[in-house]
């Protein structure tokens, strides 16, 4: 049986072989991109627009207030490396390096143009909350498209789905809501709505610029492991799973296929459970417009 060291090295391998490697230039200009979207637009004008980096813009002005300089990426990196912890056997060695690589590049980049980006700020709140949500959505957008995250909300509604059985999607936007809220007393309840406003935008360019599609897909995936991955799927990612009866055509073999209805932002998680354990496998993503029945939106007759 192979050890624990040898099967994180073998993943570790895969990793360097993957899409992810071959992306990477596209994850440092979407960091980037998000990076000078937020420098520029958002913490100048106190525009805590959800995320870890809304929170650390809160944190930030509450330290300036106190005479303490805090750095939104440092922030952001500390926060989320605390997170990954809890989250890190989700999905193995290239999610975690993946996240990593995300929420890493990122911070780097907002502490790296802070002092030289010129903000846009001392004009009306409408002109950065826009042009905020844009770059940013574009940024992550990117860093997305790739397969790649930047932790934050997303990397909290993992932890808490698994806890709960709550969707992710609507975990994410609830956690973005709260801490947009949480930022109207330290700036103001118009900078709070603002700010809930070039998160609604982000999150509406970031599906443009991934695929245009919906939020949902359906994830079909024929394997030669398929009780290691649905095993993953069920308790890993704490989502329903089915198994349908799947024959090939042309040799004859029979063999169980799964069915899954994931969140846009958990695919990556799929993918990553699903090539460590069959990197030969089938995997189908393909979108789905809606989902209705137990566990999902309530079936009504006429509707």
């Amino acid at each position: 049986m192979a050890s624990r060291h040898d099967l994180a090295t073998d993943g570790f391998s895969r990793l360097m072989q993957s899409r992810f490697v071959r992306d990477l230039p596209l994850v440092i200009v979407g960091c980037a991109i998000g990076a000078l979207a937020i420098d520029m637009f958002m913490v100048p004008n106190g525009l805590a627009a959800g995320g870890m980096t809304g929170l650390a813009t809160i944190i930030a002005e509450l330290g300036r207030r106190a005479g303490v300089e805090l750095p939104i990426g440092l922030q952001t990196i500390v926060m989320n490396a605390v997170l990954m912890v809890w989250v890190a056997r989700t999905g193995g060695v290239r999610y975690v390096v993946q996240t990593v690589t995300g929420f890493v590049l990122f911070g780097i980049f907002a502490d790296l143009f802070a002092p030289f980006v010129v903000p846009l700020h001392d004009t009306d709140l409408m002109l950065p909350a826009l042009w905020g949500g844009i770059l940013s959505g574009i940024g992550f957008g990117l860093v997305f498209r790739a397969g790649v995250s930047t932790g934050g909300s997303d990397t909290i509604a993992q932890i808490i789905a698994r806890k709960t059985g709550l969707p992710v999607g609507s975990t994410v936007m609830v956690i973005d809501c709260l801490i947009c809220a949480a930022s109207a007393p330290v700036f103001s309840v118009e900078n709070a709505l603002y700010a809930a406003l070039s998160m609604v935008l982000l999150g509406y360019v970031v599906d443009l610029v991934v695929d245009g599609g919906p939020k949902q897909r359906a994830a079909f995936i024929i394997s030669r492991a398929p009780d290691a991955i649905a095993h993953d799927i069920l308790y890993g990612m704490e989502r329903g799973c089915t198994r349908l009866s799947a024959r090939g055509e042309w040799t004859g073999e029979e063999r169980p296929m799964l069915f899954v209805i994931v969140d846009r932002r958990e695919v990556p998680i799929i993918k990553t459970i699903v090539a460590s354990h069959d990197k030969d496998a089938i995997v189908v993503i393909s979108d789905v417009a809606e989902t209705l029945g137990e566990g999902f939106k309530e079936l009504r007759a006429g509707e």
